[in-house]
């Protein structure tokens, strides 16, 4: 008994720092913005309550809610495009390929270059002019195809979703790549021997058993999604016409531009309750599966 209360306490001294950086660096913050979300400050006069005044105005603002309908188009993409690709490609790879530490290699890849980096290079390949995309497109005689992808409003979001989807494909590949190699060789060995073929195996046995996974990578698809920020902020600064901008632009936009620190906190406390929705949501709709 007495063991264990050391024990215990040791644990609780080990992870004290940890948690008062958290404090310091995470929750501390987040309490601060919500301060600020009921002030009028300019970030150097002083600070004036005004209670709701600034969740009212965001709320009329069509531009937030341009914003806010551009997030989700990112969060659909991030969702339905780097989860399936990625379990898609590390069921693949799981099945120990000759090669398969490189193109694990190669996928990860896009994870550890800096968002600036892809910004220009996915820009460059976007380029009106001589980009990647239109010159392959003039090449195999469908220039008529050849578009502004970046410069044109009906392109750009489609353009930055797909780029945003090939960034973090990797990082998913490698979760669920560990994933899978925890699934018991035994366990699929035994359904082949009834008689189960690869597809059955891989959807009544292997996906069930790394459920658990697939839905953190879920979460951590649409917190990563609504923090969309320096990606597109090179790419396209939320123009054409707004056509790319999301709620985080929105808001550096407004506290940083034109110094609306509280109204910019408000839009802040916003998205940290539209994140908890959304993340609350699909944990009880997907959640039940892993039962």
């Amino acid at each position: 008994m007495h063991l264990a209360k050391n024990k215990q306490m040791a644990i609780t001294f080990g992870l004290f720092p940890a948690l008062l950086i958290y404090m310091i660096f995470a929750i501390y913050p987040i309490l601060q913005s919500f301060y600020y979300s009921f002030m009028e400050w300019d970030g150097f006069s002083d600070m004036t309550y005004v209670g709701l005044s600034n969740f009212k105005e965001l709320f009329q603002d069509p531009l937030f809610w341009n914003s806010a309908k551009n997030n989700i188009y990112v969060v659909l993409a991030s969702v339905l495009g780097q989860v399936p690709i990625a379990l898609f490609i590390a069921l693949l790879l799981n099945r120990k390929l000759k090669g398969s530490k490189i193109f694990r290699t190669i996928g990860f890849m896009p994870v550890v270059l800096s968002t600036v980096v892809i910004s220009l290079t996915w820009s460059l390949i976007y380029n009106s002019q001589d980009g990647m995309i239109n010159e392959l497109l003039r090449a195999v005689g469908l220039g008529a195809l050849a578009q502004n992808w970046l410069g044109d409003t009906q392109w750009s979001m489609i353009a930055v979703c797909v780029t945003v989807v090939w960034q973090f494909v990797g990082l998913y590949l490698i979760i669920f790549l560990a994933a899978l190699q925890n699934v018991p060789e035994e366990v699929l060995e035994a359904a082949r021997m009834d008689g189960a073929n690869e597809w059955t195996t891989t959807w009544k046995i292997t996906i069930p058993m790394i459920w658990e996974t697939i839905l953190v990578a879920i979460i951590l698809c649409i917190a990563g999604s609504l923090r969309t920020f320096d990606l597109i902020y090179v790419m396209t600064h939320g123009g054409p016409s707004h056509s790319t901008d999301v709620m985080a632009l929105y808001m550096f936009n407004e506290t940083f531009s034109n110094l609306q620190y509280g109204y910019g906190s408000a839009v802040s406390v916003v998205i940290f309750f539209f994140s908890l929705l959304l993340i609350f949501i699909v944990t009880k709709l997907l959640g039940r599966k892993m039962i």
